[in-house]
């Protein structure tokens, strides 16, 4: 079952889509109420399982609303080597610098970019990848 579309009670049978503000305020009732989460979905007409899984997305921060449209937020793993330690100076701000970035896809890419490293070239690289 999609994410946003729960079974209408009617015998139409058509979908009921919830939107951001409905699911973020049945998660909401889950966490404040002292009712189950069963109990608060049959209120709803939902299923149980689907509040649970939009409390998982609650809880990632990802039920958050931004003029009307989903995003989609996805936190990646990072770690920092100290290869090559910089020391402060005025030389550490140049672009000059041969700075290093390794992003790696475990099971799937490594990908190292090199020299003076934009971040729109950053993200659209690990957008390109995340797919």
């Amino acid at each position: 079952m999609d994410a946003g579309v729960a079974l209408d009670d009617g015998a139409s049978g058509r979908r009921r889509y919830w939107t951001v503000e409905e699911k973020r305020r049945i998660v909401e009732q889950t966490l404040a109420s002292t009712l189950s989460v069963a109990m608060v979905a049959r209120q709803h007409g939902i299923n149980a399982n689907q509040v649970f899984y939009w409390r998982k997305l609650y809880r990632a921060g990802q039920l958050e609303n931004d003029g009307g449209a989903e995003q989609h937020v996805r936190l990646l793993p990072v770690s920092v080597s100290d290869e090559q330690p910089v020391e402060p100076g005025p030389e550490a701000a140049s672009p000059s610098r041969g700075v290093t970035i390794n992003i790696e896809f475990p099971g799937r890419t490594l990908v190292s970019l090199e020299g003076a490293i934009d971040a729109d070239i950053v993200r659209a690289v690990v957008e390109s990848l995340r797919g």
